[in-house]
């Protein structure tokens, strides 16, 4: 990980009609990072990174890399290295397992860097392996959420904007999902992670901001978040120990 941001944003606004979900929101993810988002239901969490991705009109200041990207369709976002893993994950239930990764390799034109992306998602995802020929709709949760991934990585991307990968999983495939995450980050994939499983998401993180009815509340290293008073109780579930 490098101090450079490799995405940085300044001053973001996005609203929906008259109503503003994210107001004035500034943050900044450094190269081989995770940073992540948390915060209640309704703050803005989702809406930041679909206006992002380029899905959602925004104002303020969008760097990547360096140069400002506001201007840039979704598809030119994808095709600089920027993936967005919905909180949905949409998946197609009657398409199969390698059928959803070989769309995710759109933007990859040769056949021997799709099959070689391919091989590493099932490195990656063994169990995704033993089932490249199931239709999605027949996978369980954890399994979906592995795929969604998959289908992300297959566009090589450089960040990584995940929403909400542990919604409505089991204990332990929370557990699993966020030691991908963290064995991404090793790969050199910067993470923004939007996320409500606090704890889960700040033991992962590098930093982290806290988004409360549309703006950043607190904003640090995960760690010292996570023992922050107010953060604990409010997030973590307990009081942060003195």
């Amino acid at each position: 990980m490098t101090d450079a941001p490799l995405i940085d944003v300044e001053g973001l606004c996005v609203a929906y009609g008259n109503v503003e979900a994210v107001h004035d929101v500034s943050l900044a993810a450094p190269r081989g990072s995770i940073v992540t988002v948390i915060g209640p239901n309704g703050a803005g969490k989702t809406t930041l990174l679909a206006a992002l991705m380029g899905v959602l009109p925004s104002r303020g200041t969008i760097r990547y890399r360096g140069a400002a990207i506001g201007r840039l369709s979704i598809e030119q976002r994808v095709a600089q290295g920027i993936v967005l893993v919905p909180e949905k994950r949409e998946l197609f239930a009657s398409m199969s397992v390698d059928d959803h990764l070989l769309l995710g390799a759109f933007t990859r034109r040769r056949d021997a860097d799709i099959a070689e992306r391919r091989d590493d998602v099932y490195r990656r995802f063994p169990r995704l392996g033993e089932r490249r020929a199931q239709l999605a709709g027949t996978l369980s949760g954890g399994e979906r959420q592995m795929l969604a991934l998959g289908r992300g990585l297959m566009a090589r991307p450089q960040l990584l904007l995940l929403d909400e990968p542990s919604l409505g999983l089991a204990p332990r495939v929370v557990r699993d999902i966020f030691t991908i995450i963290a064995g991404l980050r090793d790969t050199g994939v910067t993470i923004l992670l939007v996320e409500q499983n606090a704890r889960a998401a700040l033991a992962v993180a590098d930093h982290g901001y806290v988004l409360e009815t549309g703006s950043v509340a607190l904003a640090g290293d995960s760690r010292a978040l996570a023992a922050d008073a107010r953060v604990a109780a409010t997030y973590l579930g307990h009081a942060a120990r003195r």
